[in-house]
């Protein structure tokens, strides 16, 4: 199974809504239970090892390229 990255969402307005309602009043810690609890319920969802590796590739390269380089530090001389 290949992972598909292009949009596939039949109602992404309504998901993302629903995204934000799981995350309502709770802490960040239980916040992070529940997106946890969110990507294994997914993971095991679609069961494919590889589509599930090649999504975490993907997933990660995606925060790494949003990191901002930290600027030069100029020095005095």
């Amino acid at each position: 199974m290949a992972l598909n990255t292009q949009p596939n969402l039949s109602r992404p307005d309504d998901f993302y809504e629903a995204l934000l309602d799981m995350h309502r009043d709770l802490d960040d810690a239980a916040s992070q239970s529940a997106n946890a609890q969110l990507i294994l319920l997914l993971a095991n969802h679609i069961g494919d090892y590889a589509t599930l590796v090649e999504a975490i590739r993907h997933a990660r390269e995606g925060v790494i390229s949003q990191q901002q380089p930290e600027p030069a530090l100029a020095h005095a001389q």
